[in-house]
């Protein structure tokens, strides 16, 4: 297993020598040919994805599309970011150009198991890298689609693989020589292990990790607004994203109404067959993911918090639960609760609200409702966040980087921070 692994990366290894020199231009046609198998067999992806961790078909399919909108974002602007950029010194002439670094090791997760290897692989392929994946376990049927849609027959060589082996192996593949760096999408314990490697074999790592986001509702916010998207932040993917509104903070003074009709709309999702278009939340991922959300849900009612609506599992189908009277000791506001469990907290005002939003191990990202838009903003630089979002959720855009401070890890992904964190950043002077 570890063999044949080890000679995927002697092969992307070939290719990247090929691939760099290629113009970026051809490269460019490359990523258009990727996206229009995107496009044409969407729907044979999406049931991919929803086969393998459960995830309604409504929303896989918006996760295949958003991969090729991501493409789009980067085929129309690669150039500019990729264009030598001038810089004013003593020299006749000096500019900084990027350049490729070589064959990245990516290693992926199951809840976004399209999107996560996309907004890695793009930027970095029309940069002139190659990678290799090594997708999650339960994921199989998607990973090996991954790797179907990158292929390129028209190239001759290949610059995606998959490596189809357990984590143990993968200290082993990130000291080989010809790995340059190391991307993973992850846990936290496996963040660690993956940057302690990387750090002893001198390769550069980028980790996006766990997040236990704060979503603040102050009492001047709108009120409808506010409900419909705290559903969505914290329900889509049955609550099993790194970005999702996990700490839902209410001031006190709208919290009756708030949580009377959060939980209603909460009550109101439509759940069902996951191959259904109408099914807004399934399954999670795999039964031992439930019963963990379930552990954690159960010790907090005997610290307590009230139950509202939910708190049942069948298998791996956690019941959307909502949480009131959480306080900041309780398991569900200290730990990453990852399943569809909203959990609710009260504060008096914005200093506490801050407060409490910054006690967390976390700095994935907050969300802020509020209409005094310019005294959210200018209270932004409070906030131990990789990002601060204000009237809307947590999204990651191809347009915006994205990344965490604290325990959510390190480096940024998307925009052209994306193409920078795995080049040769060079400087070239002219005397």
């Amino acid at each position: 297993m570890i063999n044949k692994a080890l000679t995927a990366v002697s092969e992307v290894e070939n290719a990247y020598h090929t691939w760099k020199t290629r113009p970026l231009a051809s490269r460019k046609e490359s990523i258009v040919r990727i996206k229009e198998k995107l496009l044409a067999h969407s729907e044979k992806y999406a049931k991919a994805i929803t086969t393998d961790m459960n995830k309604p078909l409504a929303q896989s399919l918006a996760e295949v599309k958003k991969c090729a909108t991501l493409c789009d974002y980067y085929l129309t602007h690669i150039d500019d970011f990729l264009r030598p950029q001038p810089l004013q010194s003593s020299w006749t002439e000096s500019y900084v150009r990027l350049d490729p670094l070589g064959v990245l090791l990516a290693v992926m997760p199951w809840n976004f198991p399209f999107w996560q290897v996309f907004r890695v692989a793009i930027p970095n392929l029309l940069l002139g890298n190659v990678l290799v994946v090594k997708h999650a376990s339960n994921v199989p049927t998607a990973a090996a689609l991954l790797e179907e849609i990158f292929l390129d027959e028209s190239l001759g060589f290949p610059i995606y693989k998959n490596l189809s082996l357990p984590s143990q192996y993968v200290e082993e593949i990130i000291a080989h020589p010809a790995i340059k760096g190391v991307t993973l999408t992850g846990s936290e314990p496996a963040g660690r292990s993956v940057a302690q490697c990387a750090g002893k074999h001198l390769k550069k790592s980028v980790l996006e990790l766990g997040g236990s986001a704060a979503f603040i509702v102050c009492e001047d916010a709108d009120l409808t607004k506010a409900v419909t998207t705290a559903v969505n932040a914290r329900m889509q993917n049955a609550g099993q994203s790194c970005i999702a509104g996990k700490r839902i903070l209410v001031q006190e003074s709208i919290a009756q109404s708030f949580i009377e009709a959060f939980t209603e709309k909460v009550k109101r999702l439509k759940q069902g067959d996951k191959y259904d278009l109408n099914t807004e939340i399934g399954a999670m991922a795999r039964e031992d993911l439930a019963i963990e959300i379930e552990e954690m849900v159960n010790q907090s009612l005997a610290e307590g918090a009230t139950l509202r609506c939910g708190g049942k599992r069948t298998g791996a189908f956690y019941t959307p639960t909502v949480l009131t009277d959480v306080t900041p000791t309780m398991r569900v506001f200290r730990e990453e609760t990852f399943g569809p469990v909203a959990v609710i907290t009260t504060f008096r005002d914005f200093e506490e609200a801050i407060a409490l939003s910054n006690q967390s191990d976390f700095g994935l990202g907050v969300a802020i409702f509020s209409q005094n838009v310019d005294f959210v903003k200018s209270k932004a630089p409070r906030f131990d966040e990789g990002a601060v979002y204000i009237n809307e959720m947590l999204i990651s855009d191809p347009h915006l980087p994205f990344g965490g401070i604290k325990n959510s890890g390190y480096g940024r992904e998307l925009s052209y921070f994306g193409v920078w964190e795995f080049a040769n950043i060079k400087t070239v002077v002219v005397k």
